[in-house]
């Protein structure tokens, strides 16, 4: 019997075994459930964060570390040049509109140590000859003097900042001055937070921003894209402005290997806490990407990184049309509706809707119909009357696998879905004459199922 129990015990121990080590296998050679965001197929970025965006949908595509808050040097004037972009559209000021040089600006301004261009005390520039200093050279006296001009001061621009950052989803990000110095570099004229303080933001944050921009204001890459150009205002010898971006086609490939097709933004930054960062963007075949590189190496790095980015993106992702407008929704044609002279009425998207997706997976997604219930009775009918074209609810994708996207505002891509005909109320006899018929066919169908009872 002893002899038996061990055999038995033994069988027992090797078919835990072989269990276990099955397990240890396919936990090991099973895939990552992880959003499409998470790429952990390196691209071996080397950054100390980095996110790669789609500029259409906000769609992430790539993503490393891009919540972590860092300097962002330079890339900080990205907000001034949002802000002096708004305060244009908005007719606060005009490119004409003079501005005055104060002592901040001015003695910031000669430190040809900072990217610069000096500025007069006794001469008043235009807003677009500032711009262009800011956006093209990263002047930061320029900067510092478009921020007076549009807060009033410094310190009053700087709240307006971090007001805008806080409503366009910047989390956490932490704004002190409008150039991007540390308030170690601006020293006396520091006005907000304390000597060691810097600005902080998130790759994430960042690329909000630049979102924003692109979307909200095109324009701003007619200046950001150009490589070189002569400062003329107040000065007897021009100054030559070359632009920090290395990637500008304008520049051509004998003077920048870094060089790269549909680049035209959007701002470098350095100092020695941030490291080299880089935002880009750029566009092929009316489809742009927006890039995000902090705390790299060198100056050429920044860029090198980019470039796996924007690779990435342009080569092994594709912009598709997922649903074409006025197209249905399978088994979601038409939407019952009562008190009308129709009892139902159809119902398509809006818009087309059009999402970057990685090649090859452009079947592995299906659209999903979420109703508008507030238009619904309890019996999940519209009721009459309905007019052409309202709003019904909107479609989303989602994904076969589990393995979507994230998006810079959190939500998905949204096409409303409208109803494509109208559907008049029924007059009284017509609700009447269905009241009587329903009555009648009530009856009858009682009658029937006691009949049926009989037998």
């Amino acid at each position: 019997m002893k002899g038996l129990n061990l055999k038995k015990r033994l069988r027992q121990s090797a078919v835990f075994c072989l269990i276990f080590f099955l397990t240890i296998a396919a936990i090991i050679q099973s895939p990552k459930s992880a959003s499409a965001d998470t790429n952990t197929d390196d691209l071996n970025v080397k950054a100390k964060s980095a996110i790669l965006v789609d500029a259409d949908t906000g769609q992430i595509l790539y993503n490393k570390k891009s919540d972590e808050m860092l300097p962002p040097a330079s890339m900080t004037k990205m907000m001034t040049e949002y802000l002096t972009m708004k305060a244009i559209h908005s007719g606060k000021i005009s490119w004409d509109t003079k501005v005055n040089i104060s002592d901040y600006v001015y003695t910031i301004s000669q430190n040809r140590e900072f990217s610069n261009v000096p500025l007069r005390k006794d001469y008043q520039y235009t807003v677009k000859d500032l711009y262009e200093a800011m956006a093209i050279y990263s002047a930061n006296g320029a900067t510092i003097a478009l921020a007076e001009k549009i807060g009033g001061s410094e310190k009053n621009f700087v709240k307006l900042m971090n007001k805008t950052a806080k409503k366009l989803g910047m989390k956490n990000a932490k704004y002190i001055n409008s150039s991007g110095l540390s308030n170690k570099d601006l020293g006396k004229f520091a006005s907000v937070g304390g000597p060691n303080d810097s600005n902080l933001l998130s790759a994430r944050a960042i690329a909000k921003l630049a979102y924003n921009i692109v979307n909200d204001y095109p324009d701003a890459l007619k200046i950001a894209s150009t490589p070189i150009k002569m400062f003329t205002a107040g000065v007897d010898n021009p100054i030559k402005m070359v632009n920090w971006n290395w990637m500008l086609p304008g520049f051509g490939a004998n003077m920048h290997q870094y060089t790269y097709e549909g680049v035209d933004g959007l701002k470098t930054g350095h100092t020695d806490l941030a490291g080299y960062c880089f935002t880009g963007t750029a566009e092929r075949n009316g489809h742009r990407l927006i890039t995000v590189v902090m705390g790299t190496d060198s100056e050429g790095d920044r860029f090198n990184e980019t470039r796996k980015l924007l690779d990435y993106g342009f080569n092994q992702f594709s912009f598709k049309t997922v649903m074409d407008k006025g197209q249905t929704v399978k088994g979601h044609k038409t939407l019952p509706v009562t008190k009308g002279k129709e009892d139902k009425v159809k119902i398509a998207v809006k818009d087309s809707l059009k999402l970057a997706l990685k090649n090859g997976e452009e079947k592995g997604y299906k659209p999903v119909l979420h109703l508008d219930k507030s238009k619904l009775n309890e019996d999940g009918k519209l009721e009459a009357p309905v007019k052409k074209g309202e709003k019904v609810g909107y479609v989303t994708l989602s994904s076969k696998n589990g393995k979507g996207y994230s998006y810079l505002n959190g939500q998905d891509v949204k096409v409303p879905v409208v109803t494509t005909e109208g559907v008049d109320k029924a007059n009284w006899f017509i609700l009447s004459m269905r009241a009587t018929g329903h009555f009648i066919s009530g009856v009858f169908s009682s009658a029937a199922d006691m009949v049926k009872g009989w037998f």
